[in-house]
């Protein structure tokens, strides 16, 4: 019997020699490589598709809500949205208002939207679901005033596979904020206020 400290018996013991989890060839599901590995942000969609899941409507059938405004918002109430029994993953975005910017405190925010705001966010929805042929769409961004750990964007996209669903709302939200006319006034600890987009 070895005590602590003692050397390691010759040859493999239990423990080492596990043979790995390995699952064998027959029984493995064939996949193509692009539907295995890291997820690729920014990857060309149609190289992310997977032959033979179904087909799920024209873009703008496929944006199930895009709204604008003063009502709290969840990612829950999108997730909901979006269910379908087609659609094996369902990835989504929780932007919340942070205490911080550029090192000062924030205590507390105001978003405000250009009258076509509500339009802009509806378009760039479209255009990801245009791009991203197999995804479901529901975003909300609300307005008014906000407080720390306040929901101000909530976005969900189901598609039948992950990474699709992870390119999509990666690229949702990077549209949101590159095209959507909302501004935040933040208040900060030190007494003073500034106004920034909300890509911010």
């Amino acid at each position: 019997m070895s005590g602590p400290g003692s050397a390691a018996p010759d040859g493999p013991t239990e423990q080492t020699a596990t043979p790995s989890a390995a699952v064998p060839d027959a029984v493995a599901p064939e996949r193509a490589p692009e539907a295995i590995g890291r997820t690729p942000f920014g990857a060309d969609p149609q190289q992310l598709r997977v032959p033979g899941d179904p087909a799920l409507g024209e873009a703008g059938a496929r944006v199930r809500r895009a709204s604008v405004g003063e009502e709290p918002i969840s990612v829950e109430e999108m997730a909901r949205a979006v269910a379908d029994p087609r659609c094996g993953a369902v990835v989504t975005f929780d932007g919340v208002v942070r205490d911080h910017d550029g090192g000062r405190t924030v205590l507390s925010l105001d978003y405000s939207a250009h009258p076509l705001a509500q339009q802009a966010l509806a378009e760039a929805a479209r255009d990801v679901a245009a791009s991203h042929e197999d995804v479901l769409i529901a975003l909300a961004h609300r307005i008014g005033p906000l407080r720390i750990g306040d929901t101000a964007l909530a976005c969900a996209v189901a598609a039948p596979h992950r990474k699709l669903a992870f390119s999509a709302c990666d690229a949702l939200v990077d549209e949101v904020k590159r095209r959507v006319p909302i501004w935040k006034h933040q208040r900060f600890a030190d007494g003073e206020a500034e106004w920034v987009g909300a890509g911010g």
